[in-house]
């Protein structure tokens, strides 16, 4: 199928992934579990509501944890280049149809809400406000050291669709999975704003639904020692895939379950693609080195569960993808 073409300006100028907020059915639980295990910094803290950060992070939160009845995933949020590229943003929706409305929200003020064609819900916001920097406040690290978000994923229901939607507001394509053969379709794309290998991934399947969210970490040790903490903590069946190396991005990773089973990816090692003539690589959706450079296949969970966004109506995939998955 086509790769889409990258477009070097964009009707409006989005930075890179930013921030998510998470339901999750008991709050002191989660806290618990995404403070003291995996090391986020709470910025601060309700009854109901609890916002993270990750330590070079100068934004007031990246992750928010809200109490809900069902575990759900709620808007994938984006930072802009200012408030102006709000204004663009808002009247490239309106001149193209998309669902689409304003918001003030504590502490990013500001926020426009957009409905995609598939039914994902993004959020962009011009600025945040601004906290103290942690990055040597090297007292306060905990758990596998989380530095910043680095992106998410999400499956969705027409992969292609998907691609050349967000390529079409300025995302570029990094790295791609496909069919072999004549007419062969792309089952997983990724795509990025910041410069690295992504901000925003798609995989084939029902949805629109968050597959993970993902934090970068300095290196590979910490994902070691995360591994060390989850399995004489109490949380070794939360631990679903890893440690590995994917093929694709060449990152080193760790997928881990909340206990609401939201999952994250802890993430490093992957590399930069901010060349404008950076071409985008093609895998082979039966080559197992795609998933595990050391050949390992994922289990089904990993291509079967995600978190359901709050609102959304899912839809079945356009085609059935034949990947490779562990016994």
């Amino acid at each position: 199928m086509p790769v889409p073409r990258h477009i070097a300006n964009p009707p409006f100028n989005i930075v890179r992934s930013s921030h998510i907020a998470l339901g999750v059915t008991d709050i002191g639980r989660s806290r618990a579990f995404y403070e003291e295990t995996l090391g986020l910094h709470v910025e601060e803290a309700t009854p109901h509501t609890v916002y993270l950060r990750g330590m070079e992070e100068r934004q007031h939160h990246s992750l928010v944890l809200v109490q809900s009845e069902v575990p759900v995933a709620h808007s994938l949020g984006f930072r802009a280049g200012g408030e102006e590229d709000l204004d663009r943003a808002e009247q490239w929706c309106r001149a193209n149809g998309l669902k689409h409305a304003f918001d003030e929200r504590a502490y990013q003020g500001r926020t426009l809400e957009i409905i995609d064609p598939w039914g994902l819900p993004i959020e962009i916001v011009g600025h945040m406000e601004k906290r103290e920097n942690l990055l040597q406040r090297y007292g306060l690290y905990k758990g596998v050291h989380p530095q910043r978000l680095d992106h998410f994923n999400v499956f969705a229901p027409d992969v292609q669709g998907s691609l050349d939607f967000y390529a079409g507001i300025g995302f570029r394509l990094t790295e791609y999975a496909e069919e072999d053969g004549p007419g062969g379709r792309i089952a997983a794309g990724w795509m990025h704003r910041k410069g690295n290998v992504h901000d925003l991934a798609f995989t084939n399947g029902r949805g629109p639904r968050l597959h993970h969210l993902a934090y970068w970490v300095p290196n590979a040790l910490n994902v070691l020692h995360l591994c060390d903490v989850m399995a004489s903590t109490g949380y070794l069946k939360n631990m679903e895939r890893g440690p590995g190396r994917h093929g694709i991005s060449n990152a080193f990773f760790l997928y881990v379950r909340c206990p609401d089973g939201h999952r994250t990816e802890i993430y490093t090692s992957d590399y930069q693609t901010m060349d404008p003539d950076h071409e985008p690589l093609r895998w082979s959706l039966r080559d197992p080195r795609r998933q595990t450079l050391w050949g390992h296949p994922a289990p089904r969970s990993w291509f079967e569960e995600g978190s359901p966004l709050a609102g959304v109506v899912e839809r079945e995939a356009t085609f059935q993808a034949q990947v490779l998955v562990a016994d």
